[in-house]
């Protein structure tokens, strides 16, 4: 459910502009999410959104440019704790099932971490389908998976 509400903060931030916390938890109210202003802050934060100047003296939220290898980490060891549910692995190919509704989001940290071993993935509702280059590096990147779960 989180990952799926922080795609959504992700959605309106970027279609709409939005000045205050109250102003997206009313939207997502409406997109049928029922939070709280705690919970909008802690997305917020976790997410690592700015606020940008917008018309006038005025601000609103906005995803951040560049991100930051260290968030990166953090967020990505979140996600696999959160969401992850099994891994397996054949010859170049590493398959990820998470809880329904997750895979993309993992799948897209994953994107973002730019391991060089990993050469493409692909996402359905709860599998992640990773392609691994050269097929050695699949014990690596199992190892680095294993790691961040703690």
């Amino acid at each position: 459910m989180k990952a799926r509400r922080q795609m959504k903060v992700q959605e309106i931030i970027t279609k709409e502009i939005i000045h205050t916390q109250e102003d997206l938890a009313e939207r997502l109210h409406l997109a049928g999410f029922n939070v709280t202003q705690a919970t909008v802050s802690r997305d917020i934060k976790e997410m690592g959104l700015i606020k940008v100047p917008s018309a006038g003296d005025d601000y609103c939220y906005a995803v951040p440019t560049e991100v930051h290898p260290t968030n990166l980490q953090d967020r990505l060891k979140r996600v696999l704790r959160e969401t992850m549910v099994s891994i397996n692995d054949t010859e170049s190919l590493v398959v990820i099932r998470t809880i329904p509704g997750n895979a993309h989001a993992l799948a897209a940290v994953l994107d973002n971490c730019n391991w060089e071993e990993i050469i493409g993935t692909v996402a359905g509702d709860d599998t992640i389908l990773l392609v691994i280059k050269p097929k050695e590096a699949v014990s690596t990147v199992l190892e680095r998976i294993t790691t961040l779960l703690g």
